[in-house]
């Protein structure tokens, strides 16, 4: 099957509350919330490569896989996602009042990237995010919308067995392939993917 050579665009942000349990295994509430006026995401890598020296060489080198941390940009977050992911309580006169004693919550991030072939369907699967600033400017000539963003942290889950060997693994994100099957790849915003272990031959 012919693989994208670039990719453009972001779209088809979504979130899913996710209940982390204390062995780092996950479940999610289901369907994912669609965010409209995705903007811009920008997700870099933590960790990196750590070298042990011995012999007078590299003797061995450990990868610090840590996630993502970024910039989730967006037209407007909407306020169920400000009740849901960031506590704001709204009062029985439709005022939404922000929480400062609300607790974290944790939730996958689903996006999509456009390509030249086919979209790649992606999901951090634990996420933190900073609240908003409280930012506009005055209107002038032209009228420029003032986006918002927000800081997504992204670390990981435990899928137990899923490794070599029947070994547990800690994973940060999935993300879709031109050989993912049509069930995966239409389903993907319907609930929070979680990979499925290869059998034995495939």
């Amino acid at each position: 099957m012919a693989k994208n050579k670039v990719k453009f665009g972001l779209k088809n942000v979504h979130y899913a509350i996710a209940t982390i349990a204390d062995d780092g295994t996950a479940t999610y509430a289901d369907p994912p919330v669609a965010v409209p006026g995705a903007v811009n995401l920008s997700m870099d890598a933590v960790g990196e490569l750590e070298p042990f020296f011995a012999d007078n060489i590299k003797y061995y080198i450990s990868n610090d896989n840590q996630g993502y941390d970024g910039d989730l940009e967006m037209a407007l977050f909407p306020d169920q996602m400000k009740k849901d992911i960031w506590g704001d309580i709204e009062d029985n006169n439709g005022v939404l009042v922000e929480n400062a004693d609300a607790p974290v919550v944790h939730f996958a991030l689903l996006f999509q990237f456009e390509g030249d072939v086919k979209a790649t369907r992606h999901v951090l699967y634990n996420c933190t995010g900073t609240r908003p600033a409280v930012e506009s400017g005055t209107k002038e000539d032209t009228t420029t919308p003032q986006t918002e963003k927000s800081t997504i942290s992204d670390g990981t889950i435990l899928l137990k067995g899923f490794g070599p060997d029947g070994a547990d693994v800690n994973v940060p994100k999935s993300s879709t392939t031109p050989d993912t099957n049509a069930t995966a790849y239409e389903g993907w915003f319907e609930n929070v993917y979680i990979p499925e272990k290869k059998t034995t031959g495939e």
